[in-house]
């Protein structure tokens, strides 16, 4: 139901020229919906990392148009930096941020490989999690040789690219090769010591970084180095995989700090992370004060570690999204050295902060109002959204009473269980809210379509009937979600806190008044459409919703009016 999102970072092989890394980057903003986040050029390196988010499709377009400008502003063959490299698009990775499986994120990286390649003559590389050989896997496999061995590299069988030409072409010669990728978010994730010691921060970060320490004879700081039969030092590995870390001390805040790169945080979390460094700066006689995280973080990211602080304290995880972040913040620290801005912090509220402003964005006045002027929208399918909206939170809220109940603590987790359903249902019908009106909306702009042509009359038809099904599905799914949610009523009006037992019945009678209201928006979306079918389907199952709905409102008052 919600937007999916992925980030995408292309390095590209230009760090002087400010004029050409900016038009470069500024075709991002030419694809409506996609945020351009950063432009972090390197003058050392010769190269510049641009960053930028957005829905998949839109996303594959920004990164399709700035490797097509890259190409054309960028001559390889006058190129030098520092940073390996092998073409004017020298790497250009996705990553999943929200809604987005890696699978999903892997095909998008192979359609925009296929684009570059038969579009603009582009050859590539696909690597990490997008490479379809076992040895493309590591980029720096695959840059080996980098843009001055690409001749070569490309003539040998082993070496075919995986997109584009397969020959050295005069494009090959101009704007190289592009390697194109999927892979998991890297999270710059800093934690706070009590302590001005690099050498102790560094102490520590080696403690838990994947790569850990070179393991020596005798002392462990000053003695000899062990290596093994290659000649190579031995490592005594850290605590936790996928992190990479370092101490620094920090003149601006006068403390020393551990710099963590967690390169994948379905492997460590920032969490996982903080908890671990404060046991090892316990063991050392430092305390961790805090963290500080650098650039942003994916929503679920915080979620997590909301949850895992929640369980820890055993208490419910059915609480709202802003209520986690303040977890989040509170438990890991975040707000240590300077306040902690969630719409500047987070991907998907970054995101949210350039679209138009939501209905359940409204305050409850604004929302009156808003209903209550000459606008159509929003009308009684939001309403009733709404309204179902507020009935199960009723239901989470007796369900996180009985959680934190004195005497009922060994049955904190079932009641979470519940109000972690609840919240789902919350949510899906929040949606609703605003996806009623867009409805609406797309009915309105189908029947403005054009129609003097008799290809004109085909495609306006055919826009009207998809939006009206639509029109119709959307006040369907609101019946369905509202009578789903009346279990969690149910549950609570039998096992939860008597004190709130007529919260229960409260949230039953709006989640009836929910699916009524929007059974009668399916009707009258009905009214007139052509496809009797269809028609008779849905009005069969609203019936059916109404009628169930109707039976177990009934069920849930009487058991919350037998305990009043």
């Amino acid at each position: 139901m919600k937007e999916q999102i992925i980030e995408c970072v292309p390095n590209i092989s230009e760090g002087h020229d400010l004029k050409k890394i900016n038009t470069i980057a500024n075709v991002v903003k030419t694809i409506e919906g996609v945020k351009l986040l950063d432009i972090d050029p390197g003058k050392a390196t010769n190269r510049t990392v641009i960053t930028f988010v957005g829905e998949p499709n839109k996303v594959i377009e920004a990164a399709f148009l700035l490797i097509k400008k890259a190409s054309e502003l960028i001559d390889m063959t006058n190129q030098t930096g520092e940073h390996p490299r092998f073409g004017a698009t020298d790497v250009c990775p996705l990553i999943p941020i929200a809604n987005i499986s890696m699978e999903e994120t892997v095909k998008y990286a192979h359609l925009l490989g296929k684009r570059v390649g038969e579009e603009l003559g582009i050859s590539g590389y696909f690597y990490e999690n997008a490479a379809t050989k076992e040895d493309r896997i590591n980029l720096a496999t695959v840059r080996s040789g980098e843009y001055e061995g690409l001749e070569n590299k490309i003539s040998d069988i082993n070496w075919k690219p995986d997109y584009g030409p397969t020959s050295y072409t005069k494009k090959t010669k101009s704007a190289g090769v592009t390697a194109i990728s999927a892979r998991d978010f890297l999270v710059a994730y800093n934690i706070n010591l009590n302590s001005t010691s690099t050498r102790r921060a560094n102490a520590i970060a080696f403690d838990i970084r994947e790569a850990g320490r070179v393991k020596r004879a005798g002392n462990p700081a000053t003695g000899k180095k062990v290596l093994d039969t290659n000649g190579e030092p031995v490592r005594i590995p850290g605590k936790l995989k996928a992190v990479k870390g370092i101490g620094w001390y920090i003149e601006e805040y006068g403390i020393a700090q551990i710099s963590y790169n967690l390169t994948n945080i379905t492997i460590t979390s920032m969490h996982k992370a903080f908890d671990e460094t404060v046991k090892a700066a316990d063991k050392r006689g430092i305390r961790v004060t805090g963290s500080e995280l650098v650039g942003l973080v994916p929503l679920k990211a915080m979620i997590d570690a909301a949850d895992y602080f929640l369980l820890k304290q055993e208490r419910s995880l059915g609480i709202s999204e802003a209520e986690k972040i303040k977890i989040a913040v509170k438990s890991l620290g975040l707000d240590d050295l300077k306040p902690f801005d969630p719409r500047k912090s987070i991907i998907e509220y970054v995101m949210e902060d350039q679209a138009e402003k939501r209905l359940i964005d409204m305050d409850l006045v604004e929302f009156a109002n808003e209903t209550a002027s000459e606008s159509p929208a929003p009308g009684g399918g939001s309403i009733s959204a709404y309204v179902g909206a507020l009935g199960v939170s009723l239901g989470s809220m007796v369900a996180n009473l009985s959680a934190h109940k004195r005497g009922w603590d060994d049955r904190w987790e079932e009641y979470s269980n519940w109000a972690v359903k609840a919240q789902a249902y919350k949510e899906k019908l929040l949606f609703f809210v605003d996806e009623d009106t867009r409805s609406f909306n797309k009915v309105m702009a189908s029947f403005r379509l054009p129609k003097g042509t008799d290809e004109e009359k085909v495609t306006r038809s055919e826009a009207i009937s998809k939006a009206t099904k639509y029109a119709i599905d959307t006040p369907l799914a609101v019946m369905q979600t509202a009578h789903d949610s009346m279990q969690v009523m149910l549950e609570m009006s039998k096992i939860g806190l008597e004190a709130s037992i007529s919260d229960a019945g409260v949230g039953a009678m709006c989640a009836l008044t929910a699916i009524r209201g929007a059974g009668l928006n399916v009707k009258i979306n009905c009214s007139g459409f052509k496809d009797t079918a269809f028609v008779e389907d849905r009005l069969s199952k609203a019936a059916l919703i109404i009628e169930k709905a109707t039976t177990l409102e009934k069920e849930i008052v009487s058991i919350a009016e037998s305990k009043l």
